[in-house]
């Protein structure tokens, strides 16, 4: 049941930094740009299972997407709110999908649980 509720709370995650995003005004296009980009940080996996983990969970946590809203905020630049969103939206994804933060023994090894071919026998 709790990962049942965290994939759901990645989906609302997801749709609500989606309808934020419609509200500053920014390019779609920008959007599509930029969904997938905080998946750049795997290439932190060339480097080994610890780096990736942490370079993957830094552009994974919510935290990062916060901080630039907030700053959006105090700053009035739709700009960095929409970029915000965009992260937020993409962290829901992933959420939502399955994919947890990393552990440094790999990188199917997440605070979601196991994932990959070896999930279900794990």
């Amino acid at each position: 049941m709790p990962r049942l509720l965290l994939r759901l709370e990645g989906l609302a995650l997801f749709i609500l930094a989606t309808w934020a995003f419609a509200y500053t005004d920014t390019s779609w296009w920008l959007y599509a740009a930029l969904f997938f980009s905080p998946d750049l940080s795997f290439a932190g996996y060339l480097a080994g299972p610890r780096i990736g983990a942490l370079a993957y969970n830094a552009l994974h946590s919510t935290l990062g997407p916060a901080l630039l809203a907030g700053l959006g905020l105090f700053l009035d630049h739709s700009m960095l709110l929409g970029i915000a969103a965009i992260w937020a939206a993409h962290i829901g994804f992933d959420r939502m999908l399955g994919y947890g933060l990393k552990y440094a023994s790999g990188f199917n090894d997440t605070h979601l649980g196991r994932i990959g071919r070896q999930a279900a026998g794990a």
